[in-house]
């Protein structure tokens, strides 16, 4: 069965600019008392057991806040993992039935440092929307300022299992030094991961994510390839143009299934559309092992500034990881 964890929302193309895996924190909330307010930014959709209980009544992956029998209603403050443009949310009600707010807003605002019970210069830009029990929301904004955090508000009280806060990462190339090497390939800097042939049992966009992986699932894995010759691959969009020096491809936890070899090819393109990309090689086909961290740097091939790679894997398997050490190039 393939991995329920692949996002197959209308705004995959973009970042959970609040995903846990990313580095986002949710800092505060009015009320948790059945449910923590953590869960909102952890990975998949949540989880249902129908015999877990706590000492405070049902257990249940999400955030909860008590049955509320005064004035007033619930919010959550989540930071986000890198500021950013947002494009839309999704606030998932998945398995809160009886229990799920009948409606929700979300607000937002642009610091540095926040204190999340007292801060006061918010902007709506969600205003107030109902909520189904057991459902995604997917709901788009109109918006292209930079936020930082955003405060979720839930009326009057209940539990929302997940919050998703979809847009493109900002990042001042203008102040960045072009001397510094930094990951071109690394979500938080605001690369993308824009196609793939196969992703089966697990989402390409785990590839591009901070860290080691932390199980099998955190990682890209296609599924078994039967045909002779089979190559399976994935397109990375970089954060920003230029030159690649070092190449990690990890194969953390992958060990009867990773890759025999691979290959990275690049272009450069003003867009993402690269049906007639002229692909040239970055590295040529490399052996790999399981579970390790493999690095190349003598092995790449010189280049022009580059804005997309190609990894290849040959025959199918998986890799944890894919990092791509460099410096931009400004045009």
């Amino acid at each position: 069965m393939a991995n329920k964890e692949i996002d197959n929302s209308p705004f995959s193309q973009w970042t959970d600019l609040a995903a846990e895996l990313l580095g986002g924190k949710v800092l505060y909330s009015t009320d948790d008392f059945f449910a923590e307010k953590e869960n909102l930014i952890k990975p998949g959709r949540g989880v249902f057991i129908p015999d877990k209980y706590t000492d405070r009544g049902k257990w249940m992956d999400g955030w909860e806040s008590r049955r509320k029998r005064v004035e007033g209603h619930d919010w959550a403050v989540v930071q986000l993992a890198v500021p950013g443009v947002i494009k839309g949310f999704d606030i998932d009600t998945n398995h809160f039935l009886g229990n799920h707010p009948p409606h929700a807003s979300i607000e937002a605002t642009n610091v540095t440092d926040l204190d999340a019970a007292t801060h006061s210069d918010w902007t709506e830009i969600l205003p107030k929307s109902p909520l189904d029990p057991g459902s995604q929301h997917f709901l788009e904004i109109q918006n292209d300022q930079i936020w930082s955090h955003v405060r979720l508000h839930i009326y009057p009280d209940g539990g929302i299992a997940r919050l998703r806060v979809y847009g493109e990462v900002f990042k001042d190339w203008s102040a960045h030094n072009e001397a510094e090497q930094i990951d071109l390939a690394a979500a938080i800097n605001g690369a993308k991961t824009i196609g793939c042939n196969d992703m089966f049992f697990s989402d390409m966009s785990n590839l591009i994510r901070p860290g080691r992986g932390i199980n099998m699932g955190d990682g890209w894995e296609t599924k078994r390839n039967r045909t002779p010759n089979n190559k399976d691959w994935v397109i990375v969009k970089l954060a920003h143009p230029g030159i690649v020096e070092k190449v990690l491809v990890d194969t953390c936890h992958f060990k009867g299934n990773y890759p025999d070899t691979c290959s990275i090819e690049t272009c450069f393109s003003t867009d993402d559309n690269l049906e007639n990309a002229n692909w040239k090689t970055l590295l040529s086909r490399q052996k790999l092992a399981a579970d390790f961290e493999h690095y190349f740097e003598e092995e790449i091939q010189e280049h022009n500034p580059i804005s997309h790679v190609r990894l290849n894997i040959f025959p199918d398997g998986g890799i944890s990881r894919l990092r791509l050490f460099g410096k931009i190039k400004r045009s």
